[in-house]
This record gives structure tokens, C-alpha cells and sequence, in this order.
């Protein structure tokens, strides 16, 4: 069973890094990143410099035992040169000296083959891993440049949301800026303007209204004049027009109409008329 004190100290530790992460600032995280780049490809171009090191001290190494080969070799020709001389001379002591000086030398000259031999293997391998290192070198130094030039849009990118961010908190503080309620807004001057004139507007137009309905008042009021002196007059034509003059025998309308007595007959008001119970008309136009 897990123990609940490691798995809570687990958890609070994951939570503090999510926590950090989520507050962190892009550009530290970015310069972190950078840095980690940086570090990682100096020190894959340390190690690759240190194998390649290896390979050129073996390389120098190698050089100085081939040296030494051949300065054996001809030191031990030597000594058996002189061997060979000092036996055809019948000096056989220094025949012997110089054999077993020129054994020395060989001891030694099969010594450094041996070295050669290993040095050659090593060699051999330093040279494979040093090849190795300059590849991974290379391909470090192309993810670093790469990185880089990442790091570079990543570095633009938090500079223009950062910018973006200033720009909400700055409308976001204007937005909550409140108008000042003692001084009137322009919204409140222009209605105002706008209920006044309307309202001078509304005025003029009941004051138009009144004149004219005076001005149409006295225009009917000619023209009731006007029309009841045309109608006097036309009654009066039309009066006239009626009545029949002296001596004058009535149509035959007039004979076939039953009399009718002069209380019954309406009253004509026509102009000239005397009497209004006179039973022939012919009599009022003989007085007339």
C-alpha cells in the first residue's frame, strides 16, 4: 500500500509545478529554454571535442612509437654490424658485445611493435568514435540553430501578447471608467435641443393653425353673404318671372286647376307683394 504522506507530498509538488507553470512568464520560460539549448550543444561539442582529442593523442602517440620502431631497427642493424665486423676482425668479445646489444634492441624494437599494434586498435576506434561525435556535433549545432530561430518567433509571439494583454487591460479600465453624473452628457444636451425646437415647432404649427382657421372663418362668412344676396336676388327674378301682367288670360294649367282660396295659398315673398290674401294674381299686377 502506497503511503499517503508520499503520495500527497507527490501531489502538492505536482500541483506547485502546474501552479508556477501557469504564472510563470513566457519570457523566463523562453530564456530558460534558450539556456538549455545552449547548454545541451556545448555539451555534446565538449564530448565530441574530448573523443576527437583522444583519436589525435593516439594519432601523436602512435607517430612517437614509429619513431622509436625505426630508430630500433637501425640501432639493432647496427649492433649487428659491428657484430659481424668484430667477428670477421677474430674479435670474438666484441662479436659478443654487440650481439647481445643488438638483442636488447630487438627486445625493445618488439616491444614497441606491440604498442604499435594496440595503439593502431585504438586508433582504429577513436577514429570511428570521433567521426560519431562530429556528426552528433553537427546535427547539435543544427537543432541549436533551428531552436534558435524558434525561440525567436516564440520571443515575438509573447512580445505581441503582451501588447494584446496591455491593450485589454487598458479598454478594460476605460470600460469601467464611470461618467461623471454632475456635468450633462452631450446625448442629454442634444435631446434637450432637440425637445425644444421640436416643441417651438409644435407651436408654430397651432399658431399657423389658428389664422388660418380665422382667415377661413371670414372667407365663409363673405362667401355666406355673397351666396344669400345671390339667392334674394334669384328668388326675386324667379318671383317675378311668375306673376302674369294685366289683361293676360291664364294657361290652360291655370284653367284646370281647381281655385283655391286665398287662405289656403302660401305666402310668395316675392318683392311688390301688397296684400297677402289676394285671390288672383292678375288683380296684384293691375295695381301694380
Amino acid at each position: 500500500m502506497a503511503n499517503p504522506f508520499s503520495k500527497g507530498w507527490k501531489y502538492l509538488t505536482a500541483s506547485l509545478d502546474s501552479k508556477i507553470d501557469e504564472n510563470a512568464d513566457p519570457k523566463v520560460q523562453i530564456q530558460q529554454a534558450t539556456e538549455a539549448a545552449k547548454k545541451q550543444h556545448q555539451q555534446i561539442t565538449q564530448h565530441a571535442a574530448a573523443i576527437i582529442g583522444n583519436k589525435k593523442q593516439l594519432e601523436m602517440k602512435l607517430d612517437r612509437l614509429l619513431a622509436s620502431q625505426k630508430e630500433l631497427q637501425e640501432q639493432t642493424r647496427q649492433a649487428l654490424n659491428a657484430a659481424d665486423q668484430a667477428a670477421a676482425q677474430g674479435d670474438n668479445t666484441k662479436s659478443s658485445q654487440f650481439n647481445n646489444t643488438a638483442e636488447v634492441f630487438a627486445t625493445q624494437l618488439v616491444a614497441v611493435e606491440q604498442q604499435i599494434e594496440g595503439a593502431k586498435q585504438q586508433h582504429t576506434q577513436a577514429a570511428a568514435a570521433a567521426e560519431q561525435a562530429e556528426q552528433q556535433q553537427k546535427q547539435s549545432e543544427i537543432r541549436l540553430k533551428e531552436q534558435l530561430s524558434q525561440i525567436d518567433a516564440l520571443r515575438a509571439q509573447a512580445d505581441q501578447a503582451a501588447m494584446q494583454e496591455t491593450a485589454t487591460e487598458a479598454m478594460d479600465s476605460m470600460n469601467a471608467l464611470k461618467p461623471d453624473t454632475s456635468v450633462p452628457t452631450l446625448d442629454g444636451v442634444r435631446e434637450k435641443i432637440e425637445r425644444r425646437y421640436a416643441d417651438a415647432l409644435g407651436a408654430q404649427e397651432l399658431t399657423q393653425s389658428t389664422v388660418g382657421d380665422r382667415m377661413a372663418e371670414i372667407q365663409a362668412a363673405g362667401t355666406d353673404m355673397k351666396a344669400s344676396a345671390r339667392l334674394a336676388e334669384i328668388r326675386a327674378q324667379m318671383g317675378g318671372g311668375n306673376q302674369l301682367t294685366a289683361g293676360e288670360a291664364p294657361g290652360p294649367s291655370e284653367e284646370a286647376s281647381p281655385e283655391v282660396p286665398a287662405e289656403e295659398k302660401p305666402d310668395q315673398g316675392a318683392p311688390g307683394q301688397d296684400k297677402p290674401g289676394q285671390d288672383k294674381p292678375g288683380a296684384a299686377n293691375g295695381q301694380q
